[in-house]
Parts: structure tokens; sequence; C-alpha cells
């Protein structure tokens, strides 16, 4: 459903979320590794999430991205990174790939697709990074607890 930038990004910033509530500011070659993205690529896109000003960097020895402000309040939605990667169209496009497709002149798929694509909308619109990273840290504390 979204396109390759558009996930990595979301994976990107949930992980550079993480290392941020740890109090590290992991640079671009850390995130590719640990989302399993091409490092160039990886760079581009973290280049342009910083140009969006979704997230910020500092260059040189000890630099990073980081988020400004860390907390529930001002964590992007997932929505906002999504529109920001120009994946959008999603929430208005035909599920078949139709031009003129609507509720007057469906596609075979239209009244199965529109509440798959209307849900995707709402949980994108209340989803944040930072609610993401708290479920994959609380994920990582289960699976501990279980390992341990």
């Amino acid at each position: 459903m979204l396109g390759r930038a558009t996930e990595y990004a979301i994976r990107a910033l949930v992980y550079i979320c993480i290392r941020n509530l740890e109090g590290k500011t992991p640079g671009f070659r850390e995130v590719a590794r640990e989302i399993e993205s091409p490092v160039p690529y990886t760079g581009k896109i973290l280049q342009n999430l910083v140009r969006a000003r979704l997230l910020s960097s500092v260059k040189g020895r000890g630099g990073g991205f980081y988020f400004e402000e860390l907390d529930s309040v001002h964590s992007p939605t997932l929505y906002e990174v999504i529109k920001k990667t120009g994946d959008n169209q999603l929430f208005s496009r035909c599920g078949f790939g139709l031009a003129n497709c609507d509720d007057k002149l469906p596609c075979p798929m239209h009244h199965e697709y529109l509440p798959l694509r209307d849900g995707f909308y709402k949980m994108v619109k209340t989803e944040t990074i930072y609610s993401l990273a708290q479920k994959v840290m609380n994920r990582k504390a289960v699976l501990n607890r279980l390992v341990g």
C-alpha cells in the first residue's frame, strides 16, 4: 500500500525516536543498517525528512538525527510522514487503478476497498512516530521477559 521510500521513512523515524529516548542520536549508516535499507537511499530519505522539518540533524563527529521535541504531543503522525514522502494520493486513489471511480461509477473493488482505505486513513491520522516507538519498546520488553 505504501511506497518503499515511505516505508523506510517510517521505520527510520521510529528507530531514531527509540534511540533518542535512549539518549542517542544515530547517524544515517546506523539507521540504514537497523532498518535494513540501502545506505545511500537512507541518507537521501533522512535528508528529505530534515528538509520537511519532521526531523533534525547535527553534522560531524558525534552528530546524528534527533527530534526537536520528543513526546506524544509533538510527534509527527503517520499521515504527516506519508504526506511529506508523496504517498498521500493513496487516500483518494481507486483500489482498482481507475481514473474515475466513485459511488456512482464504482470499480469492481470499490465497495470492498473503500472501508479498508478509510480505516487506514483513520489509523494514520491518529498513530504517531512516538506511539509506534512506544509499541516497539514495549514489545522488546515483553520478549526480553519471555526469553529472559
